[in-house]
């Protein structure tokens, strides 16, 4: 069974650019398009890798990155952002808290992609 990727980014053109590339090397690939709706795929199906934007209106990916350890510690999540250094210190709170992350800096290519969804999850 495909390993399900959920992409959570306000921006389209990065969810259609993850969703290609993860789907062309058999991922399932789940989006969503804000902070809410993609906890909202998390508590209805465990994603056993989760990209996550940072600078998203309305919710940030820190405070989705809290909500999600509430809802499962063992959450794998890959932060994909243009922004690390304006999120630093409340990534380093994040962590503090009990986060666990890892993180790259936009743009990644579709090699790059591939390659982190492979060493976190495998094939």
């Amino acid at each position: 069974m495909a390993k399900t990727v959920l992409v959570i980014d306000d921006d389209s053109s990065v969810r259609d650019a993850f969703e290609l590339t993860l789907t062309e090397l058999g991922y399932r690939v789940e989006l969503a398009s804000d902070g809410s709706e993609g906890l909202a795929r998390v508590a209805n199906s465990r994603p056993d890798l989760i990209f996550l934007d940072l600078n998203m209106p309305c919710m940030d990916g820190v405070q989705v990155m809290l909500k999600l350890r509430e809802m499962d510690r063992t959450l794998k999540v890959y932060i994909v952002t243009a922004f690390a250094r304006e999120f630093m210190d409340r990534l380093n709170s994040a962590v503090a808290a009990g986060c666990h992350f890892e993180m790259a800096a936009k743009p990644l290519s579709a090699e790059q992609i591939g390659m982190i969804a492979a060493a976190t999850i495998g094939k």
